[in-house]
């Protein structure tokens, strides 16, 4: 089996192919990571608390015991019924017992396995996706295409609309985790009522108003705009909330992407309400101006030169050891210092 394409991997999780075997679930999204495995293994087991037909290891238990993946995996259910061997928080640690389950192919047991995100080099991403047994499926953040579709799905599958305002606000305000978006999804469902009905702006900023992401898009903003003291606060905010350095970074960058989008269509010849209507989705009405502002205002060499030193930053979080919250924090810095509407904007 090869890889899954993300078009792809919905279709596959619903209905998976008879003959994989074992599954390998990785990405960014580790919302999407699990509701994709347990969606996966209900393709199998109804009642996924069922001690029979479900075995729910650790990488930390392969640690110990190498053998036991393909002891789980050839196990036989006392209550009859095929098994789901789901093991969570693996990494290239559990290639070699991986090795030796595709070797031998033990059983019948669907084997469901959880990681982070993991780079095209890594040894089990590359093990899956060369074992016609195996099958490694990719979990990206919800962006601009897909988050709007998550989202109307799940008020309608809870008997709501959305209304367009409500749309944007929420697009714009959620997507950093599946779960967590469910979670505040089934929290404004709630807030709504039973009654079938259109979700308003109204209900979306009463119910989400307060969340991290907010602060997040309010502090990209600040950056973009050159406000130092709010960006001072915003981001001192967020750190408290538990936001991570990286998640941090990613969210600014995403700003950023959405700048040089519209500033390249600007390019082209299109005015900014024109640019910035193609936004997907669209922007949030609130916020419309001062973004526009922003996109005229950056130069895209300036915007390029932006976007890559958050891209850099984040590596630096993730291998020089330095502070994290230290690198963030100096970037965001330098980025707003050097925005084109600083000297316009002194707060």
């Amino acid at each position: 089996m090869v890889k899954i394409a993300p078009a792809q991997a919905e279709k596959f999780i619903a209905r998976p192919d008879p003959a994989v075997r074992a599954v390998l679930i990785f990405g960014q999204d580790g919302g999407m990571v699990r509701e994709r495995a347990e969606t996966l293994a209900k393709t199998v087991v109804d009642d996924l608390k069922d001690p029979f037909r479900l075995a729910d290891l650790t990488a930390g238990d392969l640690k110990d015991d190498p053998a036991r993946l393909s002891d789980e995996a050839a196990a036989i259910s006392m209550m009859g019924g095929r098994r789901v061997v789901r093991v969570r928080d693996v990494t290239d640690a559990i290639t070699p017992s991986c090795k030796d389950f595709f070797a031998a192919l033990p059983g019948d047991a669907l084997m469901v396995f959880e990681a982070g995100d993991l780079p095209a080099r890594s040894s089990l991403r590359k093990l899956f996706e060369a074992e016609k047994a195996g099958a490694a499926i990719a979990c990206y953040r919800d962006d601009q295409r897909s988050l709007p579709g998550v989202i109307q799905a799940s008020l309608r599958d809870q008997g709501h609309s959305v209304s367009p305002d409500a749309l944007s606000f929420l697009a714009a305000n959620l997507g950093g985790d599946r779960q967590v978006t469910r979670r505040e999804l089934d929290k404004l469902a709630l807030y709504k009522g039973q009654e079938p009905g259109t979700i308003e702006l109204s209900d979306a900023t009463a119910c989400i108003g307060d969340t991290a992401d907010l602060t997040l898009d309010d502090l990209a903003f600040s950056v973009a705009s050159g406000k130092l003291a709010m960006v001072e606060r915003t981001l001192g905010r967020s750190f408290l909330e538990g936001s991570h350095a990286v998640t941090i970074l990613r969210a600014v960058a995403r700003h950023f992407h959405k700048l040089q989008f519209v500033s390249g269509m600007m390019g082209q010849g299109l005015s900014i309400d024109e640019a910035s209507k193609k936004l997907r989705p669209p922007l949030f009405w609130k916020t419309a101006a001062e973004f526009k502002s922003q996109a005229s205002a950056w130069p895209q060499s300036k915007l390029t030169r932006a976007t890559a030193k958050l891209l850099e930053t984040e590596r630096e979080c993730k291998k020089t050891g330095a502070p994290a919250q230290t690198l963030c924090s100096r970037t965001l810095f330098e980025i707003s210092t050097a925005s084109p509407l600083r000297r316009r904007t002194r707060a």
